[in-house]
């Protein structure tokens, strides 16, 4: 199982970005998704997640500019954030719980793709 993270780069404060996240390979079901980030020195923290369901939790720090949503169908989550401030930049690692076969949900990890917000 692969978790393909993109849509980061380089944006003005004030602008916009969409990142993406597809799960790919052998994959029975998941369970909850979601965008964490860690930016330099820091600590990762949770940003935003949702339940295969659909039910939305997110972090105070983006609540009113970040949204997250899912394609169950394309084993795809997404965050689009608006009105992107300079201390959003950090690197944005997507995640999600995977049941591969009958066994338990495991936890898989993206890559990680760089946010930068410039002022």
């Amino acid at each position: 199982v692969q978790l393909q993270a993109c849509g980061g780069g380089l944006v003005q404060a004030g602008g916009s970005l969409r990142l993406s996240c597809t799960a790919s390979g052998r994959i029975f079901s998941i369970n909850d998704m979601g965008w964490y980030r860690q930016a330099p020195g820091e600590q990762r923290e949770l940003v935003a997640d949702i339940t295969s369901g659909g039910r939305t939790n997110s972090a105070d720090s983006v609540k009113g500019r970040f949204t997250i949503s899912r394609d169950n169908a394309k084993n795809t989550v997404y965050l689009q954030m608006n009105s992107l401030k300079p201390e959003d930049t950090a690197v944005y690692y997507c995640n999600a719980d995977i049941r591969t076969g009958l066994g338990a949900f495991i936890l898989y990890w993206g890559q990680g793709t760089q946010v930068t917000v410039s002022s």
